[in-house]
């Protein structure tokens, strides 16, 4: 990230770090949900969420290296070596036990990518652009294997939700490269997609429009002759399988580097549509805010620990950090909650994302691709934007969630965002 919003903070992740971690996992479970329903039984007065990072500490050098050698099944064709500096990179990205942390926006679209990468660098020798059930359940073994000897999760796989499946053409009728450039306007593919800008991509989708051409060419290809097979999967299942082969494809025709930088501009487009955070009940809110308020204590009370709670989930962007505030705004505003909880309490956008630090500052990652680095001075750390106090807008009653881009949102934010009061950014996330 260059010039993002000031100041910006580089946080050093120490032996200390990944002790207390694994101690919160083993006691708590992983961190992400899919499903809750209410809130933990109580939350204690004044508790905080605990910082998860001390003001000193050791250099982690000698503890976060891993040097052993992992014992491969010798069964995977994948090139290794093709890719090794974006496995590197996204073994520090998917670093133990900090990985489901950062799973949404950091971890699992690196990890994504570099298998993407590895399929279609493999192509060029292969000829083919996905692997069969039993290679692909070998080679995705080995690739876990590889990335834990570099210090990663070892349930990367679970992590991110990534299955041997995801590495075959699934129902895609097209897997070799021939037949595929035979079918695709490979030039206008490569034209959109050889190098895109994060922010111009997300709102004019030039590059993602024309990979779903592309997918649906050739999703498309064999329809005529399948002779009305019901088994089939929908068009649109088709489709979303065959955009796997478009971009293996590409990334066979890009150096790693570069199609590793393009498909994680391609993953933050959607990264950032959606808030990631799962909402429990609001009602020891609404309970405490809801119509007139009669003690301010207790409702701010109230909504901090509900916040806490969220605190609790993983890290999030910027951008995310707006919607995921709006989210909750509006479903508080449906269960009677009309006044402006986050000013009234001086709740932060900061606040929705994981707590770091013995200031119990929330670190929101930036809007466009970042990624964790290992520095053998201070360890493992990543960039925060946002560390100042901007106050949570209050969605208006006008304000509707929209998944459209708002190039404004994206362009003026790095410049806007940092120096802006409360009012100026209710107004700007509102039209």
């Amino acid at each position: 990230m260059k010039g993002l919003l000031s100041p910006t903070f580089f946080l050093p992740i120490t032996l200390f770090l990944l002790v207390f971690l694994l101690v919160v996992n083993k006691s708590q479970g992983s961190p992400i949900s899919t499903e809750v329903d209410e809130l933990p039984p109580a939350f204690p007065p004044s508790t905080q969420p605990q910082p998860f990072i001390p003001l000193i500490a050791p250099s982690p050098l000698i503890p976060f290296t891993n040097n052993s050698v992992p014992k491969l099944s010798g069964l995977c064709s994948l090139n290794f070596s093709a890719a090794q500096d974006i496995m590197t990179t996204t073994a520090t990205d998917c670093w133990t036990s900090f990985a489901p942390y950062l799973a949404n926006v950091v971890c699992c679209p690196q990890f994504d990518a570099m298998l993407v990468t590895l399929i279609g660098q493999s192509s060029k020798y292969s000829g083919v652009l996905a692997l069969n059930t039993t290679h692909a359940s070998h080679c995705l073994s080995d690739v876990q294997k590889v990335l834990v000897s570099q210090g990663a999760n070892e349930n990367l796989k679970e992590i991110c939700s990534v299955h041997p499946t995801n590495l075959t053409e699934a129902s895609c009728p097209v897997v070799s490269v021939d037949e595929f450039e035979s079918v695709v306007d490979t030039s206008r593919l490569l034209t959109a997609c050889r190098k895109i800008d994060p922010v111009n991509e997300c709102c004019d989708q030039v590059c993602q429009n024309v990979i779903h051409y592309a997918a649906r060419k050739i999703a498309l290809n064999d329809l005529s002759t399948s002779d009305g097979n019901h088994s089939l999967p929908g068009p649109k299942a088709r489709i979303n399988d065959c955009k796997n082969i478009v971009v293996r494809w590409l990334a066979s025709k890009l150096d790693p580097s570069t199609a590793n930088s393009v498909f994680r501009g391609l993953s933050n487009c959607n990264l950032n549509k959606v808030c990631p955070l799962v909402f429990p009940s609001v009602s020891s809110v609404v309970k405490e805010c809801g119509h007139l308020i009669h003690n301010q204590t207790a409702c701010c009370k109230a909504i901090k620990g509900y916040v806490s709670y969220l605190q609790e989930q993983s890290f999030v962007t910027n951008l995310q950090a707006l919607k995921c505030a709006a989210s909750l705004g509006k479903k508080l505003q449906n269960a009677n909650v009309s006044k402006d909880v986050y000013s009234l309490c001086h709740i932060s956008l900061k606040d929705f994302s994981l707590q770091v630090g013995l200031q119990e500052s929330g670190c929101l990652l930036p809007s466009l691709p970042s990624n964790a680095v290992f520095d053998g001075t201070s360890g493992i750390g990543f960039i925060c934007d946002l560390n100042d106090n901007i106050v949570a807008p209050w969605p208006t009653s006008s304000y509707l969630l929209s998944s459209s881009c708002n190039r404004s949102m994206y362009k003026l934010y790095q410049e806007f965002l940092a120096a802006c009061s409360y009012s100026q950014l209710q107004s700007f996330i509102t039209n």
